[in-house]
């Protein structure tokens, strides 16, 4: 890239050579990604992974979108970008998990008012981290620079992700059966959902970030909202090798338990919770509090505390907690699938 610069381009605002950086910077932690089947580096006009079908009978590839939100806030706020990249790829990779599908490789988008290596480069760890977790490739992404469209400071961070399922263990929710229980694996925080609202009901824009608070047991406030979304790839992945029925998985996000876990059950079926069976983290609190909401728009809105909740066959819970145990999950049986056409009902029991 020796002569590629360009004064003209330079003075519109666009800095060609703070691209090249920050390849040049992202490179390692890309490369902590690889696994078997990244045919190519970075730095190419496309990604190219080669997929192991061997013991697939009918393979089918699934994908998931997302990007972090105005989380993205929080993170500018602070001035630390190295997490919000474990967000991205969380939002994606938790979604096609859902189907039962091991995530392949990922892909990233960054849009950023001035190119900023080691901020880019600091941005794609956290991506690379989040691909660590998930098992799978970070083979590509982009970077694009928009001056007088964004302010300096100011990015926006999206991806997406494919992954594999054989047609046959597809989870797609039809087996769910009245009796099965309901597993809820605990969330990190308020994961990457909602931040809108988090915004407004904590008046974060004045708020202080970085003091310990009372109500978060010691923590900053922009210690707890930055914490990244959990990714639950791995513990799923361990209850399906262990030979556990999973009857459906709902990632629980945006529009929270009223939009999300009917999603995962056939018509004639709905989920019966117990919000007492799973704690509630103090930030939701501190959320409902201050902005004074209502039970019913938080557990609309947030996770509160569940990131992911599962179907399985009654008789199996005992396996299905110890397997997710094992694999370093808190999870607890927080309910039932039951008859009729309600979605979810929320109870204390």
């Amino acid at each position: 890239m020796k002569n590629s610069h360009s004064e003209a381009y330079a003075a519109a605002g666009v800095d060609i050579e703070a691209g090249y950086e920050g390849v040049r910077l992202m490179k390692p932690f890309v490369e902590r990604t690889k696994i078997p089947g990244v045919v190519s580096g970075i730095g190419g006009f496309g990604g190219l992974f080669a997929p192991d079908l061997s013991g697939m009978r009918e393979p089918v590839f699934v994908s998931g979108t997302d990007g972090v939100g105005t989380k993205l806030r929080i993170a500018q706020l602070l001035g630390k970008h190295d997490t919000i990249g474990i967000d991205c790829v969380a939002m994606c990779v938790n979604d096609i998990i859902c189907c039962g599908a091991k995530p392949l490789f990922f892909l990233d988008y960054i849009a950023i008012g001035k190119n900023e290596a080691q901020k880019v480069a600091n941005i794609v760890s956290g991506v690379a981290e989040g691909c660590v977790q998930a098992g799978c490739a970070l083979i590509g992404g982009e970077t694009a620079e928009h001056p007088g469209v964004m302010a300096p400071d100011d990015y926006d961070l999206a991806g997406f992700a494919v992954g594999v399922v054989d047609r046959t263990k597809i989870i797609d929710g039809s087996k769910a059966a009245v009796g099965d229980a309901l597993i809820g694996l605990v969330s990190s925080g308020v994961h990457s959902n909602g931040f809108s609202l988090v915004r407004k009901a904590l008046d974060i824009e004045h708020a202080s970030l970085t003091a310990p608070m009372d109500e978060l047991a010691g923590k900053s406030l922009g210690e707890v909202l930055l914490a990244p979304t959990k990714i639950y790839v791995k513990a799923v992945l361990a209850l399906l090798e262990g030979g556990v029925g999973l009857h459906g998985a709902s990632h629980v996000t945006g529009g929270g338990f009223y939009e999300n876990i009917p999603r995962m059950l056939p018509d004639g079926l709905s989920a019966n919770v117990n919000v007492g069976a799973f704690p509630r983290l103090p930030i939701f609190d501190l959320i409902q509090n201050r902005g004074g909401i209502s039970d019913h728009d938080m557990f609309n809105t947030f996770n509160m505390g569940l990131g992911m909740v599962l179907v399985v066959p009654e008789e199996q819970v005992k396996t299905a907690l110890s397997i997710l145990a094992a694999a370093g999950e808190n999870a607890y049986r927080v309910g039932s699938v039951v008859e009729g056409g309600e979605g979810v009902r929320l109870c204390l029991e």
